[in-house]
């Protein structure tokens, strides 16, 4: 699964070290025994569909005009589940604006997601004895804090890690290999996931990199480099899970790279039918592929799933939504004038001469109507 960086050679196919559990077509590929148990299995799946449920709701709320735009992960629910579930409560995460899911998983409240895409500010708080940072949207400046969290932690003396989210387009970025680099040399206890869905918005990987996968840049910094298969929860788990003890031991930070794909658009105010073949695309994975079809099998197989448990599941995850999102929406409307603030301690003049402006556009819009 993982490899020591002085072991690999950087010319070999990585695409023979793809680590996957359990098969598209719901089979054991290798032993989970002692690892994960039946009722760790039942609850991925049922935090999966709940996920999704969820992520599709956001896609309708903002159809309805009752969210902004709005950043779908539809297809990547093993990746970001089996992630955060592998996860201690006093982990850091550090998510991206499409990381609601492992969000979710890892503690947040839905309502605040909500509020997050209704411009709320409240949407931003983590919960308490959770760590849960704001998603960033900004490409890949929340590594860097990672890596500066755990290396805090280490100093400290703690016993946790950092989970840094992101995907293949931030690997373009400076963050990305500044954060790695100094991970690297202080042994930060950083776990850096990288979602690799094939596209940063329109440009496909194969024009963004001349590596052939993202996990053997690993083997720059002196890290442990993993390539999973980003649809297999089962994977996905151990392979952080692994992570999580080395950076524990004190061994340092882990790079994964978690193969997925995502159904929809880069966000909802995005046409990917302009830059790929969304539809043969998206019905090529769905049927092959999909994270939930592929746990279900396995379970039914074994007894542990059927059709009445998933409706239940189903209706009660709908009357959880629709609780949150009535929360949400009894929020008052955001102010707009929030942009302005909490970035920095002492506002410049520049941006008090536009909150002044703004001030007055809104004043004016209100007397106008």
């Amino acid at each position: 699964m993982a490899m020591k960086s002085s072991e690999l050679n950087v010319f070999e196919s990585y695409e023979e070290r793809l680590f996957q559990v359990l098969s598209p077509e719901g089979e054991l590929k290798t032993s989970i025994t002692g690892k994960i148990d039946e009722s760790l299995m039942v609850k991925m799946y049922e935090n999966m569909l709940f996920t999704r449920a969820f992520d599709r709701k956001s896609v309708n709320l903002q159809r309805q005009g009752r969210m902004g735009t709005y950043a779908p992960f539809e297809g990547q629910e093993a990746s970001q589940v089996g992630s955060a579930m592998a996860l201690a409560l006093d982990d850091w995460m550090f998510p991206t604006y499409r990381d609601h899911a492992a969000a979710i998983i890892h503690g947040q409240e839905m309502f605040r997601i909500f509020l997050y895409w209704m411009g709320h500010i409240d949407g931003s708080i983590s919960p308490e004895g959770r760590r849960i940072m704001p998603p960033a949207v900004p490409i890949a400046t929340q590594m860097v804090h990672a890596v500066g969290t755990a290396w805090a932690s280490k100093l400290k003396g703690e016993k946790n890690v950092s989970i840094a989210y992101f995907g293949d387009g931030a690997t373009s970025e400076g963050d990305f290999h500044e954060s790695l680099n100094f991970a690297g040399v202080f042994k930060t206890p950083t776990i850096f996931f990288c979602q690799n869905n094939g596209y940063a918005i329109s440009v496909p990987f194969e024009k963004q990199s001349a590596s052939k996968t993202i996990a053997q840049r690993a083997a720059a910094y002196d890290m442990e480099g993993v390539l999973v298969d980003g649809n297999d929860i089962f994977a996905v788990y151990l392979a952080v899970a692994e992570a999580v003890e080395r950076a524990k031991r004190g061994e340092g930070p882990t790079l994964i790279e978690a193969n997925t794909f995502r159904y929809g658009a880069h966000t909802t105010a995005d046409d990917p039918k302009k830059y790929r073949d969304q539809e043969n695309l998206s019905k090529e994975w769905r049927e092959t592929r999909d994270p939930l079809t592929r746990l279900q099998k396995y379970l039914m197989k074994k007894g542990l799933w059927n059709a009445e448990k998933e409706q239940e599941l189903l209706n009660q995850v709908q009357q959880k939504i629709d609780e949150h999102l009535k929360k949400a929406e009894s929020y008052q409307k955001a102010d707009p004038l929030h942009m302005f603030d909490h970035v920095y301690a002492e506002a410049p003049w520049n941006i008090n001469e536009q909150k002044q402006e703004w001030k007055q556009f809104i004043k004016k819009d209100v007397n106008e109507s």
